[in-house]
Parts: C-alpha cells; sequence; structure tokens
C-alpha cells in the first residue's frame, strides 16, 4: 500500500492528545492502522505530552480527595459510562482495519454486495455509522467507478479516508489508506476513478454545500 496523503501534524497532534471527538478520532486512527509514518507520528506526539506531563510540579490534595473521588464514583446517580456503537453484523471480502471494523461488523471481512448501502442517487450509496458522540457525522461512502461526486462546498472540516479504489482532486490521487482533509476554503468534485468503486469512510464537521440546486433540495432527505 503507498500512502501518499497523511493526516496533518495540526490533528494529530489533537488526535495524541485526546482532544478529538469520537468521529474524527475514528477515522485518524483507522488511517494509522493502515499508515506506520502516521502510527510512529502519534507515539511520537503521545511521548512527547508524557515527557511534559512528568515535569508538571504536583500539586498538593487533601487527606479526603482520594474518598471524596471514590464516593462520587459510587454514587448512584453517577453518569452511565459511554457504550461503544453496536456492531452491523457483516461479512465478506474487502478487508476493513480495526478500529472500523468493529463499529460496522462482526466478521473479518465485507462484501459490497453483503453490506446494508442506502441508496444516494446517481449510482452513490452510503452507510452511516453510529456515534456515541454526536458532535460530527460519520459514514461509509461507495462512489461508482469511473463517476464524479456532485461539487460541493465544506461547512467545517472533513476528513475522507480512502478503504478501496481510489478517487482523483483535481490533480491528487488518493488511492487506499489516504487521506484527505477538506475545509471551509475547498470547493470541489472528487471523481472515483475508472475499474473500481470507491469505498471511503468520510467525516465531515457539518452538511455539505451542494452546487447544484437539485442535490440542495434532496439533501434533508439523504441526511448528508
Amino acid at each position: 500500500m503507498n500512502i501518499e496523503h497523511h493526516v496533518s501534524d495540526a490533528l494529530l497532534m489533537r488526535y495524541a492528545a485526546g482532544g478529538l471527538g469520537e468521529a474524527w478520532s475514528l477515522a485518524i486512527a483507522t488511517h494509522a492502522a493502515l499508515c506506520p509514518i502516521c502510527r510512529d507520528a502519534i507515539a511520537q506526539a503521545e511521548a512527547v505530552g508524557g515527557a511534559l506531563v512528568d515535569e508538571i510540579e504536583p500539586a498538593p490534595m487533601a487527606e479526603c480527595a482520594f474518598n471524596d473521588i471514590m464516593v462520587l464514583l459510587d454514587a448512584e446517580d453517577a453518569p452511565a459510562p459511554v457504550q461503544k456503537p453496536m456492531k452491523q453484523t457483516i461479512s465478506g471480502g474487502v478487508a476493513l482495519p480495526e478500529p472500523l471494523r468493529s463499529y460496522v461488523q462482526s466478521g473479518d471481512a465485507i462484501q459490497n454486495a453483503d453490506l446494508p448501502w442506502q441508496r444516494l442517487g446517481l449510482g452513490a450509496y452510503h452507510i452511516p455509522i453510529a456515534m456515541s458522540d454526536r458532535s460530527a457525522a460519520a459514514r461509509l461512502l461507495r462512489i461508482p467507478a469511473g463517476r464524479p461526486v456532485p461539487e460541493h462546498g465544506h461547512g467545517g472540516l472533513e476528513l475522507t479516508l480512502v478503504l478501496s479504489g481510489a478517487f482523483t482532486d483535481g490533480e491528487a490521487h488518493f488511492g487506499a489508506g489516504d487521506i484527505q482533509e477538506a475545509d471551509e476554503a475547498l470547493t470541489h468534485q472528487p471523481h472515483a476513478v475508472a475499474g473500481e468503486d470507491c469505498i471511503c469512510l468520510a467525516v465531515p464537521a457539518a452538511p455539505l454545500r451542494f452546487s447544484s440546486p437539485i442535490v440542495r433540495l434532496m439533501q434533508p432527505l439523504l441526511k448528508i
């Protein structure tokens, strides 16, 4: 796998520090599972963060602090822990790396025909992925080989991780393992490469801003 497009340093630092929401973390962790360069960068960032914590001067605590914390943890009205989204049972042929696999399947691999794809129109399909943290959405996208995505802009950051197939965006080529960061400044029309459907994990901060009036009319129904 020849990965050319990586997560930016700023996002990697936020991820390593635990400062990203669930959907963003899912995209970056899945990319890192495929990308040794970003795995190493995350490990280095975590090491730096750990060294900084070690240098912090300890602050004195009250003698009863530990008991107070244990009482809070045992309290009946303590908030319930966040539960991991339930797995969707699918099986088959295209391998999904962890942690994404645990979010969308129970078997070792998936096959396009077995996935519960929902039609988006123009031959495209998607599968929304349940998130405990609803600050951002996540979905699998399947773009037909050789077909473009409708031209659109963004209301914030969007991460798109290619899992199989490939797409082009202008002169840039994104193949399996590549991740694209798009923001409000970008209006574009990615195009799936001929020969194989492009399957991606997409995490947008806000609904897309489609250029086509027809697509905008359909957008509330499609929930994208």
